[in-house]
C-alpha cells in the first residue's frame, strides 16, 4: 500500500503554496514599486514627458529584483512559507546592485523611446528607427538576463553586464523565453490595460525564471565557488 503523503506536501498542498506566494509577492511588489506607479499617472503619456515616466520607474528595479528573490526561493510545503520574509530580504541584499544596473539601462531605453517618438524631427532615413527598435529590443533582453542574475548571485555590476551579454546568445531558448514574456505583456497592455504588467507581475515573473533555468544552472556551475 502506498504511504499517504504528509500534510503540505501533496499537489493541492503545493498548488495553494504556489497561489499564496504569487499573491503575497505580488502584493510586496506593488507596495514597493507604489511611490514610482503612482508618479507615471501623475505624468501622463506624452512622449515629452519620457524622462520624467524613466524616473518614476526607478523604484521598479529594486522592487522587481525582490521579487525574483523571492520567487526562486520559495518553499513548496504548505507548511513553511514564508514569501514576506524572502522578498524583505531580497529587497536587502538587491536594492543597490539591481539600481547599478536597471538606472543605465533606463537611461539608455529612455534616449532611445525619445528618438523613435521624435524621429520625424532627427532627418535620419528610416531604416535608422528600425536599428533603433531593435537595439531597444535587444537591450530589454539583456536587462532581462541582467536582472536575473543580480537578483540571485552576488556578482559586481561589471561582470552581471557581461554575463548576461554573454548569455543573450548563448542560451537562445532562454533569450526567446524572455522575448515571448515581453511579447506578450506588450500585446496585452496594448489590448487591456497599461496596468496589466504591473498586476501580472509575480506570474510573469515566475516564467522568466522558468525560462532562465539554463541560464541559472550554468552560472551556478561555471561561474560560482
Amino acid at each position: 500500500m502506498s504511504t499517504p503523503a504528509a500534510f503540505g506536501q501533496g499537489s493541492l498542498s503545493r498548488a495553494a503554496a504556489l497561489i499564496h506566494t504569487l499573491v503575497t509577492v505580488e502584493a510586496l511588489f506593488l507596495a514597493a514599486a507604489s511611490p514610482g506607479l503612482a508618479g507615471l499617472l501623475l505624468v501622463g503619456t506624452d512622449p515629452a514627458n519620457l524622462p520624467l515616466a524613466a524616473v518614476c520607474l526607478l523604484p521598479l528595479g529594486p522592487a522587481l529584483s525582490a521579487a525574483l528573490y523571492a520567487l526562486h526561493h520559495r518553499d513548496r510545503d504548505l507548511t513553511d512559507l514564508a514569501p514576506a520574509r524572502a522578498y524583505r530580504r531580497g529587497w536587502r541584499l538587491n536594492a543597490l546592485p539591481a539600481l547599478k544596473l536597471w538606472t543605465p539601462l533606463l537611461a539608455w531605453l529612455t534616449v532611445i523611446a525619445f528618438t523613435l517618438t521624435h524621429f520625424s524631427a532627427t532627418g535620419l532615413p528610416g531604416w535608422w528607427a528600425v536599428l533603433l527598435a531593435g537595439i531597444g529590443a535587444l537591450s530589454l533582453l539583456w536587462g532581462a538576463h541582467a536582472l536575473v542574475l543580480t537578483s540571485l548571485f552576488a556578482f559586481r555590476g561589471r561582470d552581471t553586464a557581461r554575463l548576461a551579454g554573454y548569455f543573450l546568445f548563448r542560451h537562445g531558448r532562454a533569450t526567446l523565453g524572455a522575448a515571448s514574456l515581453l511579447v506578450l505583456t506588450a500585446a496585452g497592455t496594448a489590448l487591456l490595460t497599461e496596468a496589466l504588467p504591473a498586476l501580472l507581475a509575480a506570474p510573469l515573473l515566475l516564467s522568466l525564471l522558468h525560462s532562465g533555468r539554463p541560464v541559472i544552472a550554468e552560472t551556478q556551475e561555471d561561474f560560482t565557488a
